[in-house]
């Protein structure tokens, strides 16, 4: 599914014109987005939690070359599905 078949979604239930549905995903996306940014976690009730990880730096190895290299320290974005969300894909 892309950003183009959710706003297509919003336009079809709601009805708003597809203008302003893709207004309303983007200020939704904007919203989450800057709030993960702030290293915030962002909880949807009934689908789940995105938060920011820190990730260490670690020692990898190219696997092409074999060589080791240093892996940086850098944040990741996770996702915890709620449980109800679970159920709904494990059904």
């Amino acid at each position: 599914m892309t950003k183009a078949d959710i706003v297509a979604q919003i336009y079809e239930k709601i009805g708003l014109s597809k203008k302003e549905a893709s207004d309303i995903l983007e200020i939704v996306l904007g919203t989450i987005k800057g709030t993960l940014k702030e290293a915030e976690i962002v909880k949807i009730a009934g689908f789940g939690n995105f938060l920011v990880r820190k990730k260490g730096a670690r020692k990898g190895r190219n696997p092409k070359s074999g060589e080791e290299i240093e892996i940086t320290p850098r944040k990741v974005v996770t996702f915890k599905p709620s449980i109800v969300f679970k159920g709904l894909v494990n059904r």
